[in-house]
């Protein structure tokens, strides 16, 4: 569920991997590898990922249709 909504994500905020893993400090290469769902994130990644693309860790892992980020 999450390569399919970190994917969705890249395209609707026109965004690429490298430049999520320059700003997050994730490389790149991991970056590649999540986006082609051959790794999963770990918990500390999926968390810098889910607040650069401002949505909920909740949302980008199918758990919610709300990708509002709980305040």
């Amino acid at each position: 569920m999450f390569t399919k909504l970190f994917v969705e994500l890249l395209q609707k905020k026109q965004l690429t991997v490298y430049r999520i893993a320059k700003d997050t400090g994730i490389s790149q290469g991991l970056m590649n590898e999540y986006k082609h769902g051959i790794k999963s994130p770990t918990m500390a990644n999926l968390i810098k990922i889910a607040d650069y693309l401002n949505v909920s860790t909740d949302f980008l892992l199918g758990r919610t249709n709300n990708p509002e980020v709980n305040k």
